[in-house]
């Protein structure tokens, strides 16, 4: 397929060469309605940036993108994403760079948003999360020829730079410690299941359960408060209801707890719970939740540091960042006693 020009573009357009420069450069010299009709159709007709060109004639735009395809609701409650935000500034702060965080309703505003950003040379890299399985960013992402740093498992990241955790270790070590405390019935309350990192928890939680002979369910929810405590109570209404819970984030499971709490019940006497990740809102409940615990804010400092070392020609590698670790306070318990 033959290289879409500015020539070509311009045509389309019916503007100059020198107009569709301007519009695809973010300066001025043209008016909104001919920039908006220039990037119209460059989006159209796929066109991507020549980078050699780009290097040549103009300077880094000193920003990082990240876009999140969630709520505004949801992203400002979750503190996954406090922390590895939290993370990623502070190593461009160190680097007089900007972060970009673009917030969309889904996959394809987010690719929409890679397009306009790679079209205006708005940014020199992005991070990615919540990798799919076969996920469509990462083709587009090299048709832009966009530098990226993935956040997720090498098996989703298809040979491009990733950094990711141990889900599938970390997962065994919840499952195997309320099996210890003597729970035969667990159930999880999930993430989306297109998720990757849901995917590899979903594949790590069916293979542990039935190694140890427990009976396993699994509940997936959209990873927000409201879904996470509907899923409690669901789980906790039907007659053979489990005795331990796991949580695929924090937020899920302080919602989770309030959701027995209204119910009557008590953790960890009716109920085990534990959370992901390890926010201090699992140190604020009563009881404290037993949780997986990582670093996230250090998370987000190293991707950020695999991006700068992607601009500077470091080759394409997957990283391992950490396994979480289980740390048990007071929501573990063993199972309740048959009345």
């Amino acid at each position: 397929m033959p290289r879409i020009t500015i020539k070509e573009i311009a045509r389309r357009a019916g503007v100059s060469k020198g107009a569709v420069s301007y519009a695809l450069n973010n300066q001025p010299g043209v008016s909104e309605a001919t920039r908006a009709r220039v990037l119209k159709v460059a989006a159209e007709l796929e066109w991507v940036p020549n980078r050699a060109a780009r290097q040549l004639s103009a300077a880094r735009s000193e920003t990082f993108g990240l876009v999140v395809a969630r709520t505004a609701k949801t992203l400002s409650e979750e503190p996954f994403y406090m922390g590895f935000v939290g993370g990623v500034e502070s190593v461009l702060s160190e680097k007089s760079y900007a972060l970009a965080l673009q917030v969309v309703p889904d996959l394809a505003g987010e690719m929409a948003t890679y397009r306009k950003w790679a079209a205006e040379r708005r940014v020199d890299g992005v991070i990615v999360v919540d990798l799919r399985v076969d996920d469509p960013r990462i083709p587009l992402l090299r048709k832009l020829d966009l530098p990226a740093v993935l956040v997720g498992h090498p098996a989703l990241a298809d040979g491009m730079t990733c950094v990711w955790t141990d889900g599938t270790a970390a997962m065994n070590a919840a499952v195997e410690h309320v099996a210890r405390l003597g729970h035969q019935s667990i159930a999880r309350v999930a993430g989306p299941p297109e998720h990757g990192h849901v995917w590899i928890r979903d594949q790590a939680f069916a293979a542990i359960t039935r190694e140890l002979g427990l009976d396993a369910q699994v509940v997936h929810t959209d990873f927000s408060g409201e879904e996470g405590a509907a899923a409690t109570r669901q789980l906790m209404a039907a007659a053979d209801r489990p005795t331990a819970l796991i949580y695929d984030n924090d937020l899920m499971a302080v919602a989770g707890l309030s959701a027995i709490n209204g119910l009557g019940m008590r953790s960890p006497g009716d109920v085990t719970l534990i959370a992901w990740d390890d926010s201090a809102l699992c140190r604020l409940t009563h009881p404290t939740l037993t949780a997986m615990s990582h670093n996230i804010v250090a998370y987000g400092a190293e991707v950020t540091h695999r991006l700068f070392g992607l601009l500077d020609g470091a080759p394409h590698q997957a990283h391992l960042y950490s396994t979480p670790t289980l740390t048990v306070r007071q929501s573990s318990g063993p199972p309740p006693r048959p009345s």
